[in-house]
């Protein structure tokens, strides 16, 4: 009620007791406009990359069917590991070749899905992870990085670019802003739709109005009515 922009709510996947879409139908019925889910996506795009086959009982599917793939936010929180080649990524997922090399020298990497904010990882990787969630009927992506979230260093370019380029659907890059420059810089760098931060704006570090004049004079579209 006190707010204009559009709100999303976090944790909406499967619970002992409600299954997600009766979660998500409280949420859009107390005034949220999406849902994130987070873990539940990862365990669900492993179903779905194990076996090919759409059963529409995933808490993707089940939010999307009933409430538009517009509703459903994939929350994806994705970690770096470094390999010294692609032949050394485990179950063949998908790797970049990276201008940052790894402690010993690694020249390439890919991104291992985390569940349990960050706390344990899987074997899935974010690239086919995104890929995934889409085909289920997903409408966007919030893209957060493990290994940037609270350095302040900028965004990860190369994580961002390389999700961007393997869905159709929104790519919202989080994780690692510290100064209005870093926004810029992840639009230019990787033409995502939008970024995301928390931390600097909470801290009162940077000011909201402050990132939306440095967009405007880079000529980057925002909004300034919410």
């Amino acid at each position: 009620r006190d707010v204009e922009a559009p709100a999303s709510a976090d944790g909406s996947g499967e619970s002992v007791h409600y299954p997600a879409v009766k979660v998500a139908g409280e949420y859009f019925r107390s005034g949220a406009d999406k849902v994130s889910i987070g873990s539940d996506a990862v365990r669900a795009a492993e179903a779905y990359i194990k076996t090919g086959v759409k059963t529409g009982a995933s808490s993707i599917e089940t939010i999307a069917t009933d409430y538009g793939s517009q509703a459903v936010v994939i929350s994806v929180d994705p970690k770096r590991s470094y390999v010294a080649s692609p032949a050394d990524v485990p179950d063949k997922q998908h790797c970049i070749e990276t201008k940052f090399p790894g402690p010993n020298g690694e020249c390439y990497c890919w991104y291992q899905c985390t569940t349990a904010g960050g706390r344990t990882t899987t074997s899935l990787g974010a690239w086919e992870m995104v890929r995934a969630c889409e085909a289920l009927g997903a409408g966007e992506i919030m893209l957060n990085c493990i290994d940037k979230d609270g350095t302040n260093s900028g965004f990860d370019h190369e994580l961002v670019a390389d999700i961007k380029s393997a869905v159709r659907i929104p790519v919202i890059a989080s994780s690692g802003a510290g100064c209005p420059e870093h926004f810029s810089d992840v639009f230019a760098a990787t033409g995502c739709d939008a970024a995301l931060a928390a931390g600097i704006f909470h801290r009162q570090e940077v000011a909201i109005s402050a990132v939306k004049e440095h967009l405007t004079n880079k000529g980057v579209t925002v909004r300034y009515d919410a």
